[in-house]
């Protein structure tokens, strides 16, 4: 095999000590996507590599790749990920996911930080009560989206109009709202939420604008997309391009 030197440190790195099984069994697969995931994607951009394994955790979530994910919370911890942005990317994929499928995800990052020694419950981060959540979610909205989105919550035909209500006081006030991540974060993770679970264009599109609004740039997200890719693929990829592309048009 002519893994390269890079691809080897960076794999060390994120898995001390660890070799694959899969040098054994299929070495010339290992060879083209080591080479490639961990050597030419990360050398493309300059993302640092705390916000890429962020991005690369959102991505496994969106697209369910369970084992992946058990796999990476300790490569992101090495990459200085703390506990804390792990369980808020986790809690706040419930939102874009489901809770059916996002259950499975909760329980390996319990079972992972467990054995890592990690003392759970973690410290709380909620900075909403049940009586405040609503109001609070607005300004989320707001601060974010923009200040169309103030009496957003209560807009809509009679019989849906719950559904904009609840993505103010749930989506946005109990989770946004939330410590441990800030906006810019949060927003960077829900657009890998979408972008990986595909089928989600129009709001990956509304993400999109919301990322470069708050300072996510195109730039930025052109190399969340590209340090995702090999977790995702290139068609959701692609897609997610297209997206952005849209958003920045305006």
């Amino acid at each position: 095999m002519a893994i390269t030197e890079k691809a080897k440190a960076y794999h060390e790195k994120m898995f001390p000590g660890y070799q694959s099984k899969f040098l054994e069994t299929d070495p010339e697969f290992i060879e083209r996507f080591d080479n490639f995931a961990f050597d030419e994607v990360i050398s493309q951009d300059d993302l640092d590599d705390k916000t890429r394994f962020m991005a690369i955790l959102a991505t496994l979530l969106g697209c369910q790749g369970t084992d992946e994910f058990q796999a990476m919370i300790p490569a992101a911890l090495n990459f200085g990920v703390t506990p804390v942005e792990i369980k808020e990317i986790v809690y706040q994929a419930v939102a874009y996911l489901g809770i059916g499928r996002v259950f499975p995800f909760l329980k390996i990052t319990n079972e992972v930080m467990t054995e890592k020694g990690i003392k759970l419950p973690l410290e709380p981060q909620a900075t909403t009560t049940m009586e405040n959540r609503r109001e609070a979610g607005t300004q989320a909205q707001v601060d974010i989206v923009g200040e169309y989105m103030r009496d957003f919550w209560k807009s809509g035909p009679e019989e849906s109009r719950h559904i904009n209500h609840w993505l103010a006081d749930n989506c946005f006030g109990d989770y946004y709202t939330r410590g441990g991540l800030d906006y810019k974060q949060r927003e960077m993770i829900t657009f890998c939420f979408l972008a990986a679970q595909g089928g989600c264009e129009p709001q990956l599109t509304s993400h999109a604008a919301a990322n470069m609004r708050i300072g996510n740039d195109k730039e930025f997200l052109i190399k969340v997309i590209s340090q995702c890719l090999p977790y995702i693929g290139y068609p959701r990829s692609l897609n997610a391009l297209r997206c952005v592309d849209e958003a920045a048009k305006g």
